[in-house]
């Protein structure tokens, strides 16, 4: 129950934090998913080659790693910005 999604404004206020933010009501977020150290690596990979994933590449990425294509858009999502500020 005590699931946190690494955002400080939950850490202390709980529930109340995300409703007082205006979040949805009494839904709590989806717990922060943690990618093992092989899926980080074949993420890393793919990435390498294709900056962005075309709808069968992902979902055949997601089958392979055991993620939803959702967690996969996602990761890319993040790790295109994550260039964008070393950049």
């Amino acid at each position: 129950a005590d699931e946190s999604s690494g955002y400080e404004s939950e850490s202390a206020g709980g529930e109340r934090a995300g409703t007082a933010a205006g979040g949805s009501r009494g839904r709590q977020r989806r717990a922060r998913t943690a990618f093992s150290s092989e899926q980080v690596c074949r993420l890393e990979k793919t990435f390498q080659r294709h900056k962005y994933l075309g709808a069968t590449e992902r979902r055949k990425l997601a089958a392979a790693l055991q993620l939803s294509e959702i967690q996969i858009k996602t990761w890319f999502q993040n790790r295109r910005m994550k260039l964008k500020r070393q950049i």
